[in-house]
């Protein structure tokens, strides 16, 4: 079984990617998030910093892009090639509303035939592989089984599948009857991905899916980075160890923004994930949320790690939100 870290924009970037690996590792891929290519330009600043390979040196990283512009696509490929990238994810999976009023990510999959020629034109590139991270329709799950005729007509990499439909956001529950037949339907190498919150999660998965060969977590390593040692090895997070992956990712946000205010705004970004993995978490993440300078917040965080107990399965907690 391959597992895999799911994208998840302005949180798992090189910052959180490199302190997870040194950490926690077990995962055989990172998706990095996704790149918008704009016609006429170099990738932005932000964009090469999170994917050139000096920041991410040992990680197996798969740069995703997010655009119906088959052109733009081509030339962003094109650019990660140049730097050593032999692997791209499109993008058919965000259901963002400001994305999928622009017919992007999941907005795409409405339209089926100009879905159809961008894949002609985009497999044409040379030297380089493509995956799909897509949903399994806009509006109705039936979607899936026109769209399946469509990805099978491509020699995809690999069709990462989340089971749900793009109304759905992340509510409802995988539709798990759409992915079973996608198994048997797809001449392409499937991965899961969803709702892999605890290891009975997972467990249950592998039952209904004994021959799948990869699954892709994502809310689930954010609510418990600790997961996959649970899963792989049956050992579970410290609170020691972390408080210094915390520590670690925070002190690079100091470094890299070297303003206090960008650092601590996105560290209140994962513990948004990450607080339901401590008990009677209530208090201090009223004090997490209000504070703006390094004082405040790290003694919001040292309070909690000392005071509190770390709760096992905590993806669960995460999941009944």
């Amino acid at each position: 079984m391959k597992y895999y870290l799911a994208p998840l924009e302005g949180i798992t970037g090189y910052v959180y990617r490199n302190s997870y690996e040194k950490y926690f590792g077990n995962l055989d891929k990172y998706f990095a998030p996704f790149i918008v290519p704009t016609k006429g330009r170099n990738l932005k600043a932000s964009e090469l910093r999170d994917i050139i390979p000096e920041n991410n040196k040992g990680i197996n990283i798969v740069p995703q892009i997010l655009t119906n512009d088959a052109e733009g696509f081509i030339n962003t490929s094109k650019k990660l090639q140049l730097l050593g990238y032999k692997v791209v994810n499109l993008n058919l999976g965000c259901p963002a509303g400001t994305v999928v009023s622009k017919n992007r990510g999941a907005g795409f999959l409405a339209r089926r035939e100009e879905l159809d020629m961008f894949l002609d034109e985009i497999f044409k590139i040379e030297n380089m592989k493509i995956s799909i991270k897509t949903r399994i329709g806009k509006d109705s799950p039936e979607e899936f089984y026109e769209l399946m005729k469509i990805y099978n007509k491509y020699p995809i990499d690999e069709l990462i599948i989340h089971p749900r439909i793009q109304k759905d956001f992340y509510g409802n529950k995988p539709n798990l009857k759409v992915f079973k037949d996608a198994l048997s339907l797809s001449v392409n190498p499937l991965c899961y991905n969803g709702d892999i919150f605890t290891v009975n999660d997972h467990d249950e998965l592998i039952k209904a899916f004994p021959k799948i060969g990869a699954i892709m977590l994502g809310r689930g390593i954010m609510a418990n980075p600790g997961l996959m040692n649970e899963i792989k090895n049956n050992t579970h997070v410290n609170k020691k160890i972390l408080k210094e992956f915390h520590d670690e990712i925070f002190n690079n946000y100091m470094e890299l923004f070297r303003e206090e205010k960008n650092a601590v705004f996105r560290m209140k970004e994962l513990w948004g994930y990450m607080i339901y993995m401590f008990s009677d978490n209530k208090k201090y993440v009223k004090k997490i949320k209000k504070a703006q300078k390094f004082g405040d917040y790290n003694e919001a965080v040292s309070s909690l790690f000392e005071e509190q107990e770390i709760v096992e399965g905590a993806g669960q907690f995460y999941n009944q939100l």
